[in-house]
């Protein structure tokens, strides 16, 4: 349970919003991860898991198994472009358990999902960043209400030092506008 210096109400409904959001990011990549590893359904499966949440299903032991389950294809995954795909996957699955704590890494948890799919992206057109922040204009476009609110109860992210903490950074900034 959170302390009361970040607890934080945060209901089902938003995080089904938030796990929809977040699938709908990692999709925008799984191409790159298919393509590469065509035979390896895990990312996928997390996707749809998170779908399926978003969509009235249950937060069971099967939806944080996938969730495991593409993050350890992105660790094994040997091509840059296809890991973060399934990042993206990993956490799309796993903003189904966001815990109801203000803290900095739960603002990552719901927008990871985001910057792994455009950083997915950006690698796999060579780094041209132009491609890196078209997909950070479209997660902006279309994060749901629920993403911005509960961020604005939250810390906002750190000034990051890398390509992903600037991606973070950026879709931080701005959904609580």
């Amino acid at each position: 349970m959170a302390d009361d210096k970040t607890a934080m109400k945060l209901g089902e409904d938003e995080l089904r919003e938030i796990a929809l959001y977040a699938a709908s990011c990692a999709r925008q990549a799984l191409s790159l991860f298919e393509a590469r590893y065509p035979a390896d359904h895990r990312p996928r499966d997390a996707i749809e898991g998170a779908e399926a949440f978003g969509h009235g299903g249950r937060r069971t032991a099967l939806l944080r198994s996938q969730a495991w389950a593409a993050h350890a294809a992105a660790r094994e995954a040997q091509d840059p472009p296809a890991a973060d795909a399934a990042r993206a996957a990993s956490l799309a699955a796993a903003a189904a358990y966001l815990h109801p704590k203000a803290t900095p890494h739960q603002v990552r948890h719901i927008l990871g999902s985001a910057a792994h799919q455009a950083r997915a992206l950006e690698i796999a057109a060579g780094d041209d960043e132009t491609v890196g922040n078209e997909q950070l204009r479209w997660a902006l476009k279309h994060a749901p209400p629920a993403v911005r609110d509960v961020l604005r109860r939250m810390p906002n992210v750190p000034t990051g030092r890398s390509r992903m903490g600037d991606f973070l950074r950026q879709l931080d900034t701005g959904l609580r506008g």
